[in-house]
């Protein structure tokens, strides 16, 4: 939403709240209540206002507590490691003790892991010696280890072999958006867990958007608040990932609140963490204008929209002009897309008045002046 269209918004709301009883009354006040408008082509809107209070708060806490976070990782980490399976694409070392014309079939002049490497092709077969064909996708390293031995026993007394990866080819998860480096990384034999790929991709701070993590595995989408996992002492290693899981950090660049109204700076403000503090976005805007606004009316606005026929206006209300409720300000937390109004002072509406009913009174005080100076 662009700044001019939350403004119009803001407006409209505020002229259908009636924010003030007369447009010549002192100031802008919202009485705690609720306002219904519906009918016509237009969706019906809802309007409810409520002041900030510290219980209000403390709600808002609440929904972000340890208990809640902790609970969201059990389903993640109750997922078992499994064993490393093959696949095609890997790249197998496979050691036949005390045959090494087996063991390195292209002699000693390429006694190489990549020149002696047995790559899984895409049916998910090897050739090797004597064994012929073997079937691998699908086995761990142990178990294709057992099937190698059983198919040269027959032509080898009492064989041992050893079987590992060169690379990994097969499985992968996969990293999207603000990372440093977004890109598929390979799983191996050993696991990899949530922190670890997030460390090894990193972050870009300035841009990402930490509170929007998101895993997809199967079609589900588990959300990560990075930043309040971290404030909450919790970690994300014991989370192992799985081949084809999807992570994907968005960028904040869409996350803004808009501050309007009788501040020094109107502006869209932008911001990288779950929320943004109604006193930093205030701040953003260098300040509440100290003579042209009404301390007792800064309002924040909250569209929750339910359906095409139906939306909801949440308005909260701050009484900015009690020492007191600027700690509110700093705890009260505004989200994406909402917008912060500040109402003007009485004396400033009357000046807008006087100016617009009256637009040419300072062109005929300077013609006034100019004639006295001749």
């Amino acid at each position: 939403m662009s700044y001019v269209s939350s403004y119009k918004l803001v407006s409209a709301i505020a002229a259908a709240l009636v924010l003030n009883a007369c447009a010549f009354a002192p100031g802008q006040n919202l009485i705690p209540s609720s306002y219904t408008q519906a009918g016509g082509d237009e969706p019906g809107v809802e309007v409810v206002v409520q002041p900030i209070t510290a219980t209000m708060i403390a709600q808002q806490r609440d929904a972000a507590t340890r208990a809640i976070l902790r609970e969201q990782l059990a389903e993640l980490e109750a997922v078992t490691p499994e064993a490393y399976r093959i696949g095609p694409g890997d790249v197998l070392n496979v050691t036949v003790w005390d045959h090494p014309e087996l063991t390195s079939p292209s002699g000693t002049t390429l006694n190489s892991p990549e020149a002696n490497g047995r790559v899984v092709r895409t049916d998910g077969s090897f050739f090797y010696p004597y064994a012929g064909t073997v079937q691998a996708a699908g086995l761990t390293l142990d178990e294709l280890r057992k099937s190698l031995s059983t198919k040269l026993v027959k032509f080898i007394t009492s064989p041992q072999v050893d079987v590992g990866i060169y690379r990994f080819g097969s499985q992968r998860v996969y990293l999207s958006g603000a990372f440093l480096k977004a890109a598929a990384i390979p799983l191996t034999t050993v696991q990899l867990s949530l922190s670890d790929a997030i460390g090894q991709a990193g972050i870009d701070l300035a841009n990402a958007d930490l509170s929007g993590l998101t895993l997809t595995r199967g079609g589900k989408e588990y959300v990560f608040n990075l930043d309040a996992y971290s404030r909450a002492g919790l970690s994300l290693a014991n989370v192992m990932l799985k081949n084809g899981d999807q992570l994907q950090l968005p960028y904040a660049d869409r996350k803004k609140v808009y501050v309007m109204g009788e501040v020094n700076r109107p502006l869209a403000v932008r911001f990288k963490l779950a929320s943004i503090s109604l006193a930093d976005a205030l701040l953003e805007a260098n300040g509440i204008s100290q003579t042209t606004s009404k301390g007792s009316s800064v309002y924040v606005l909250r569209d929750r929209k339910t359906d095409d026929q139906w939306r909801v206006v949440d308005v909260f209300k701050l009484d900015a002009g009690e020492p007191e409720t600027l700690v509110l300000a700093d705890q009260f937390a505004l989200q994406a897309g909402d917008m912060v109004y500040v109402g003007s002072a009485g004396i400033t509406r009357w000046n807008r008045f006087i100016s617009q009913l009256f637009p040419s009174a300072g062109l005929i005080n300077t013609a006034q002046n100019i004639g006295n100076n001749n």
